[in-house]
């Protein structure tokens, strides 16, 4: 991978990291659920020109993905960041997702995993339990289900996203946006003012700056950024290294954010994200190409 690949790689996970503490940040404005509405119109309206039709036989995989990998992932996220103080243990526990998409690909596609695969899983798990026993995360344990929940729906969304095709990144986005709108601002309605988060806005507009960067940075360069890289490099070759958003996150949600994690949540953090990286480096031997059948290099 060229250098300046390498560190537009970085970037982005430096984005993704970002995107926790502004999130945070923003829903201290906004409410949780308006705020994700607010964000997905500004995808929207920026990337509407690049929105095409799917073809017929897509439209339920597509709708089944926005819905898991955008309303209830990024709702959920979002409303655990507004019940939280700590920006590190959501960071650290969205991690799980990895082996939960192991886990319900055997389930539900019946692809086959090896018992150093399974450990991986293991391992992660075991991590999440030692975080479920910090202090921090005990005195909010409804925090814990909604991360939980969303970590499940964006493993689900991830399994989906297998099926989907001919829909590119910023297409898919843009559909992201729009079908996840009707039921986020139903639910803003139904559970929230969003008037009143609208109008304290005026008085602290920097809530519009969270927004922007959750939406451009995060969103539209950072997933547009991803899937230009993953079309140039094998993708088990770029995904250990988004291990290091959490790490970022951890770091901005103590330097930044005022975090203050705990011993049981670090060395949970630890065990997921070694769980995690086990099962990433896994996939990759698994499809490494034998000298045989190597590309060539020339």
């Amino acid at each position: 991978m060229p250098v300046s690949h390498l560190l537009f790689l970085l970037l982005i996970c430096l984005l993704w990291a970002g995107n926790f503490i502004a999130a945070a940040f923003a829903v201290r404005i906004f409410e949780p659920v308006t705020f994700t509405v607010v964000r997905f119109g500004l995808v929207l309206l920026l990337l509407l020109p690049m929105l095409r039709l799917p073809d017929r036989g897509q439209w339920k995989t597509l709708l089944g993905c926005c819905l898991t990998m955008g309303a209830i992932h990024f709702g959920l996220v979002f409303l655990a960041l507004g019940r939280s103080e700590d920006v590190s243990s959501i960071a650290l526990l969205m991690q799980v997702y990895v082996p939960l998409s192991t886990l319900m690909a055997v389930l539900l596609l019946g692809e086959r995993i090896g018992w150093r695969t399974a450990s991986g899983i293991t391992i992660s798990f075991g991590g999440v339990l030692v975080i479920g026993l910090d202090p921090l995360v005990l005195s909010q344990l409804d925090v814990l289900f909604l991360v939980l929940v969303s970590a499940l729906s964006l493993a689900t969304g991830t399994i989906l996203m297998r099926r989907l095709e001919g829909v590119g990144v910023f297409s898919f986005q843009a559909w992201n946006a729009l079908l996840s709108l009707v039921p986020l601002a139903l639910l803003a309605v139904w559970l929230e003012t969003p008037s009143e988060s609208l109008a304290r806005t005026f008085e602290r507009p920097s809530g519009w700056a969270a927004v922007a960067y959750s939406a451009v940075a995060a969103s539209i360069i950072g997933h547009g950024g991803f899937y230009w890289l993953i079309q140039r490099h094998e993708v088990n070759r770029i995904t250990p290294y988004l291990l290091l958003v959490p790490v970022l996150a951890v770091v901005l949600g103590v330097l930044v954010w005022g975090d203050r994690p705990g011993p049981r949540l670090l060395i949970g953090g630890s065990l997921v994200l070694a769980g995690v990286l086990w099962i990433t480096l896994r996939a990759r031997w698994r499809k490494r190409p034998s000298p045989d059948t190597a590309p060539p290099t020339a």
